[in-house]
């Protein structure tokens, strides 16, 4: 087995760390936006006239519908109030730094401290989109929100929509 040579390891760590610290310039500053906000849908919000998306879940569409003991439910509807509710209860404080395709600041917002991102998948209203495995499974063992019935995934559900859209374009209504 080749043994590295001493000069070999020391240009290998010196070329690792400047990747790394070339890496954190190319990061974009984390920003900070606090002020009253409204809710546009389960996981979308506004906050001082911005339009942002709440980083790490995925909640409901509004139109969209679940079931919950043989009944259709307006479980998207039920997401959004749950959202508003929350930016109700003071100045809300939101932070990120990455954008998402349409424009929109990926952020975790805080009212009094606590994360809302958290507390909607905590309780059912939105599922975990890579930051909130525990928060879901507590919510899928006590039967919360979304886990009490069954539901289509909201990304499965805007999949479906946009093929059953474009299937309406391509195959018009006849007269």
């Amino acid at each position: 087995m080749p043994m590295f040579r001493p000069r070999f390891l020391s240009a290998a760590l010196f070329i690792a760390a400047c990747v790394m610290f070339a890496a954190a310039l190319h990061r974009k500053a984390e920003e900070m936006v606090v002020g009253s906000a409204r809710a546009l849908d389960g996981d979308s919000l506004v906050v001082e006239g911005r339009e942002m998306r709440l980083q790490g879940i995925d909640a409901p569409e509004s139109r969209q519908l679940c079931n919950l003991a043989g009944q259709s439910v307006p479980c998207g509807r039920h997401a959004t109030q749950a959202l508003q509710r929350w930016l109700t209860r003071g100045p809300v404080a939101c932070t990120g730094h990455e954008s998402d395709r349409y424009g929109r600041l990926l952020v975790t917002c805080r009212v009094h401290g606590t994360d809302i991102n958290a507390d909607l998948v905590r309780n059912g209203f939105a599922v975990d989109f890579g930051r909130y495995p525990a928060e879901e499974k507590e919510a899928r063992a006590a039967f919360r929100g979304l886990w009490a019935g069954t539901f289509e995934p909201p990304a499965e559900y805007r999949r479906r929509m946009r093929a059953e859209a474009e299937a309406r374009r391509e195959n018009p209504p006849q007269p």
